[in-house]
């Protein structure tokens, strides 16, 4: 199999995010196996490690990372952000706090930011890089 880009792959696990986030939207069991294999099109054994992190993370810390989220929120709240938006911060959240020990700020930032950039409207990639800046700090 081809080496896979670092940003396919993030791209790959907010994919997989979204679909999680959908799933507990519509009040079903959360299939992360299905989540991971529909976001990469592969089958779950060959799909990035990164992105199967990414997806158990998100279920294993979701109430945490939205709370973490929602702190950092003035006068909005997460259930109101697009659905992506919020795939993209729970990514961010968990690269940084539990995938990723060690990894940089900025480099998690910046992951997000290209996604909100690509799949977000024009100007919302400041809201993430502001909330992300503000979250992404190590005691």
């Amino acid at each position: 199999m081809n080496q896979i880009k670092r940003r396919d792959m993030h791209e790959m696990a907010m994919k997989a995010v979204y679909n999680e986030l959908t799933y507990v939207h519509m009040g079903e069991e959360v299939d992360v196996k299905k989540a991971v294999e529909a976001a990469t099109e592969l089958p779950y054994e060959d799909a990035p490690r990164f992105v199967k992190e990414q997806a158990i993370a998100a279920l294993k810390y979701l109430d945490e990372c939205i709370a973490l989220i929602q702190g950092h929120m003035r006068g909005w709240t997460f259930e109101r952000l697009d659905r992506v938006e919020q795939a993209i911060l729970i990514n961010a959240c968990n690269h940084f706090f539990h995938v990723e020990e060690g990894i940089d700020k900025s480099i998690v930032i910046n992951s997000a930011v290209e996604l909100a950039k690509s799949y977000l409207e024009e100007k919302d990639y400041r809201f993430v890089n502001a909330i992300l800046d503000n979250i992404l700090v190590r005691p």
